[in-house]
């Protein structure tokens, strides 16, 4: 039990602690996940920081509106550069999967954010963001979709050559077996361009793409 209750708070103190480093707690905010790394290739990290906005009510299904910070390290103190509450799920926007968050992560300079969610119909994705012209472009998107016997979506969306590839899988299940048996699968690349997605604007209108060979209907953005 003690080594429980010391793990816990070791956790607790990670959560507001890293490198050594405070991370900034709005009023009435809580800690969802962080991740440091240099996003301007400045040669210093920058935190970024996701919050539920308010605390999460265990015995409430109300999903919290989440905000996204990225501080820059100034005079010793962290300062607020760029933020959204365009590029998170609310908590229990995951359905029945319950919290659609997954991870931040920086890599090479580009931020990466996967969330995902469902029941028997599941999906997920991942953003990428670099940081350009002063704000955070949408340069990458992945994203899957389906239910496991049914059919199954995979789109790789590159958004600074436009390259869209989308594989559609129709499965079958053994009724004694659940490994799926794909009898037949679609694939399609197409070249989109023009879209300019930040980090500030992910959510404010819908990107519907529909494929021109099979007609799929591909969700690059959803209103919130």
């Amino acid at each position: 039990m003690k080594t429980t209750m010391l793990f816990l708070l070791i956790f607790l103190l990670s959560s507001v602690i890293a490198f050594g480093q405070k991370v900034p707690l709005p009023q009435n905010y809580t800690i969802v996940d962080t991740v440091f790394g240099d996003l301007d290739k400045d040669g210093i990290k920058e935190l970024v920081a996701a919050y539920n906005t308010r605390k999460i009510d265990v015995d409430s299904y109300d999903s919290v509106t989440r905000e996204l910070i990225i501080y820059k390290r100034e005079n010793g103190n962290w300062i607020i550069w760029k933020k959204s509450s365009q590029a998170l799920y609310g908590s229990r926007d995951g359905g029945m999967m319950g919290d659609p968050f997954e991870e931040l992560v920086i890599d090479k300079g580009i931020l990466e954010i996967s969330q995902n969610g469902g029941s028997s119909w599941k999906w997920g994705h991942t953003d990428k963001y670099r940081y350009q012209n002063d704000e955070f472009r949408l340069i990458g998107h992945t994203s899957n979709a389906g239910k496991p016997c049914e059919d199954w979506e995979t789109v790789d969306f590159n958004l600074l050559t436009g390259k869209m590839m989308v594989e559609k899988a129709y499965e079958q299940c053994d009724e004694q077996d659940d490994n799926p048996n794909i009898y037949r699968q679609e694939n399609e690349t197409m070249y989109v361009k023009g879209l300019k997605i930040t980090l500030q604007n992910r959510s404010t209108k819908e990107v519907k793409i529909v494929t021109p060979k099979y007609k799929h209907e591909i969700y690059v953005a959803t209103k919130r």
